[in-house]
């Protein structure tokens, strides 16, 4: 996906430079670092979770590293009319900003954000990482699931920094937590019924629109006022990541920046989830790139994929329990300083 432009001389220097032994980064790393990965949550306060996060910041090369922005808002929406579905439903889009492609055309820029909303929505919103607390009222309501993407700068994997934020933001979103309440008519017994018919000078006789004796019920939810604003998503340690290997065969190399990844033949973005109680899932592959892939090169490639992927995974996972950490801290601070 990167529309970087280098000539053929320099796609050839960075090619036998990646190829040596050892192999030549500009920045000096070793062809399977990444670079430094900041990340912040809770940065929307106005969104349900969210978080931003930035590969490569503090890197000697790369400039300000590439950066997405990351918000889940969550919606009420009406099962019974047909506009929800029971159960819940999740919505992916990635929006990039015109000031980190300066040098594509209005269609290419929508062309790139439509690209990287597909691979978003298909992964996430896949059935198997459903989050079942999204259901309000069986049948009835049920939320909306939005999950916004901003990629804001571009200096390389940008894939695999949107799962990562992603990932972020849909960790630290809280469902609010919902009870159901029912309002019934008051009956009215049959006796107050016969003294308030005989007491009228009209027809006594009963009509087919008569509905006195009718209990009318309907069936909402109340949002009940909690401190730590909701609960998790459940499942929540589903949510996959991307790890992206920049294939020159018979060599791979990572978290490649802009003129790596123009130098490269092919990219191949994997999508591991790594459930608690199940083994690794591969929930989604792209391959990018005009060259061509040998299919046990393929399977060379996943396996040695999913150890990245873990590692990536791992780091990722400390890293928000770090943030939940300091944010329950700063939220109990917050409701003690109100009571």
């Amino acid at each position: 996906m990167s529309a970087t432009l280098v000539s053929k001389s320099e796609r050839a220097y960075i090619q036998a430079s990646l190829q040596t032994t050892p192999p030549l980064r500009a920045d000096g790393r070793s062809l399977l670092d990444f670079r430094t990965v900041l990340l912040e949550t809770g940065v929307a306060p106005l969104a349900n979770g969210s978080a931003k996060l930035n590969i490569g910041k503090l890197a000697r090369e790369g400039g300000g590293g590439t950066e997405v922005l990351a918000a889940v808002k969550l919606e009420v929406e009406d099962v019974e009319s047909g506009d929800g579905v029971d159960g819940g439903r999740v919505a992916c889009s990635v929006t990039c900003s015109p000031s980190a492609y300066p040098h594509l055309t209005s269609n290419a820029l929508d062309d790139l954000q439509h690209d990287l909303t597909v691979i978003l929505q298909q992964t996430i919103a896949h059935p198997s990482l459903h989050p079942s607390n999204l259901a309000i009222i069986p049948g009835r309501r049920a939320w909306l699931l939005n999950l916004d993407a901003v990629i804001l700068v571009d200096s390389g994997n940008v894939v695999d920094a949107l799962f990562m934020a992603a990932r972020a933001a849909l960790w630290d979103t809280k469902v609010p937590r919902t009870r159901p309440v029912a309002y019934q008519a008051p009956s009215v017994s049959k006796n107050a019924v016969k003294e308030n018919q005989d007491s009228m000078d009209v027809d006594q006789g009963t009509s087919s629109l008569d509905t006195r004796d009718m209990g009318r019920t309907a069936a909402d939810f109340e949002l009940p006022d909690y401190w730590d604003e909701g609960e998790v998503l459940q499942g929540r340690e589903r949510w996959p990541v991307s790890v992206t290997l920049n294939l020159l065969p018979p060599i791979h190399l990572l978290d490649a920046t802009l003129t790596e990844e123009a130098s490269v033949p092919l990219r191949l973005h994997l999508m591991f989830s790594f459930p608690s109680s199940a083994p690794p899932t591969l929930q989604s592959m792209r391959l990018s790139g005009p060259g061509e892939l040998d299919l046990v090169y393929l399977k060379s490639c996943i396996a040695d994929g999913e150890k990245y992927a873990r590692g990536l995974f791992t780091a990722l996972e400390s890293k928000l329990r770090e943030e939940d950490v300091r944010r329950n801290a700063k939220a109990r601070d917050r409701f003690a300083a109100l009571r």
